[in-house]
């Protein structure tokens, strides 16, 4: 029954992004569904982009190992990416009224940096979007009790995700992200109050975590290295995630600039709020099924909730439970595999085929995406890394390359094309440098490397006075 749910629910999900794709007529369509979309639909979509296969397996398994400290980079730093681009970027972005957030870097620091940070952006979707793959095929191989692996998992599910995302772009995207998002709320909720009444209650669940410690290490020890350890991953998500073309196309599709502020908040906090819930769900395991914690927890711990579920739940528990992980992790790929797709044609591909018409653009970026899905594909049948550990490390490349040069863009009126070049460059080397040399060193790498970015900002900022860029991406003379 369960498997013939997950198939039906495949299904009719793939047939309303198709549905929704009949809207798509023009790149603007394709990228920011027209720039049209009400504050609910939008809410729904940030929400629904952040709360993915991390979020209901890759936290709680973390959270399960580590307690709190473990995942202050998730959902404590993503959660606060989204509210302060509520804050200080969506009003400057969403009135500049661009297709990609590489654009933005073109406009402010010339062709050559737009360039550099497109490809740092598109890199960093590899690992987030390889974490979504990673975690359909785990859903299948769970549902189908072992008879499709979880290679052929991924292989399904990348599959059917990339026809809607193919086809519909950002109009499939927001749509089925809304829907979705109903059924993550609702079922999370539901399967909530299954564990809550197998475990005895909810205070008995949280008492007994607070007797564990799991709460107890949230904040670092008194002392250099802790500190240092501690700022780098909430910084890693929460100014890493910023610079993001997922994050700019929700601002961007929504009707007006109020819209985006107050979608990138809401978003922000319900992420916060609903993050919660599998962490409290995994933990009820330790209740309800010592034996299964012992078991798995440290072997593959992304796979006590789904086996808690599976185990320990009446039948509606279960579709409720699979229902909303697939519609988290649907949602997040499906955005995921869009945005790099995009702003690779735009920023890259369009840059050396400058007379391009619109729909010869549109046709490149459904290709960019069908390209991009087998890549991440292929990178997570390969990849030993845990769901947590892929979409964590997704953002230090754009922490060190991109989030210095749109800061500074946006706030600093002597941020120039020589300040933003040193700035990608000196992050990028330094990181690179640092993760090869000194990977555990008292500074992390990724730390060392924003420094080094404000560093070369400052310096170009200062050497050169700010020049003029034409709309192609050239200095002005």
């Amino acid at each position: 029954m369960l498997i013939w749910f997950v198939i039906i629910y495949w299904v009719v999900s793939v047939g309303i992004g198709l549905w929704a794709a009949l809207r798509v007529k023009n790149t603007a369509d394709f990228a920011a569904a027209g720039h049209s979309l009400p504050l609910p639909i939008v809410t729904a979509t940030v929400f629904a982009t952040w709360f993915g296969s991390e979020a209901v397996l890759g936290i709680p398994a973390t959270f399960l190992k580590e307690g709190l400290g473990g995942i202050v980079s998730d959902p404590f730093g993503s959660s606060l990416c989204l509210i302060l681009v509520g804050l200080f970027f969506a009003r400057h972005l969403y009135n500049r009224r661009m297709l990609t957030i590489g654009d933005f870097f073109r406009e402010k620091y010339g062709r050559t940096v737009e360039v550099l940070v497109t490809l740092c952006i598109v890199i960093s979707y590899l690992g987030w979007v390889s974490a979504q793959i990673k975690a359909l095929g785990l859903v299948f191989n769970v549902v189908s009790d072992g008879s499709i692996t979880q290679t052929a998992g991924m292989l399904i599910g990348a599959g059917s995700v990339l026809i809607y995302t193919l086809f519909g772009g950002m109009w499939s995207v927001a749509i089925t992200d809304f829907i979705q998002m109903i059924i993550i709320v609702v079922g999370m909720l539901y399967i909530g109050g299954e564990m809550t009444t197998q475990a005895g209650g909810m205070g008995i669940v949280f008492d007994h975590a607070l007797a564990a410690g799991q709460f107890s290490n949230f904040w670092p020890d008194m002392n250099l290295a802790s500190i240092l350890g501690f700022t780098a991953a909430l910084c890693t998500m929460m100014l890493g995630s910023i610079p993001q073309q997922d994050v700019f196309q929700r601002i961007t599709s929504s009707k007006n600039v109020n819209i985006a502020v107050q979608a990138a908040l809401l978003g922000g906090v319900l992420y916060f709020v609903f993050a919660f819930v599998p962490l409290y769900l995994a933990y009820s395991a330790t209740i309800i099924s010592p034996a299964l914690v012992k078991q798995y927890i440290d072997t593959d711990p992304q796979m006590i909730l789904p086996k808690l579920i599976l185990n320990h739940a009446p039948l509606i528990a279960q579709v409720m439970f699979f229902g909303a992980l697939l519609s988290a992790i649907k949602s997040c790929a499906s955005a995921t595999l869009l945005a790099p797709s995009v702003t690779f044609a735009e920023n890259i591909v369009r840059g050396f085929f400058k007379h391009l018409s619109d729909q010869d653009l549109l046709k490149i970026m459904r290709i960019t995406v069908l390209c991009f899905t087998v890549a991440v594909t292929f990178f997570a049948i390969n990849s030993e890394l845990s769901i947590f550990k892929m979409v964590e490390n997704a953002y230090k490349v754009t922490l060190v390359a991109a989030f210095v040069p749109l800061a500074f863009g946006v706030y600093w009126s002597r941020a120039n094309s020589l300040g933003g070049l040193l700035a990608v460059l000196g992050g990028l080397v330094t990181w690179i440098g640092c993760e090869m040399m000194a990977p555990t060193a008292i500074l992390p790498p990724q730390l060392a490397g924003l420094l080094v970015s404000i560093i070369g900002m400052l310096l170009g900022g200062l050497i050169a006075s700010p020049k003029p860029i034409s709309s192609s991406g050239a200095l002005d003379k």
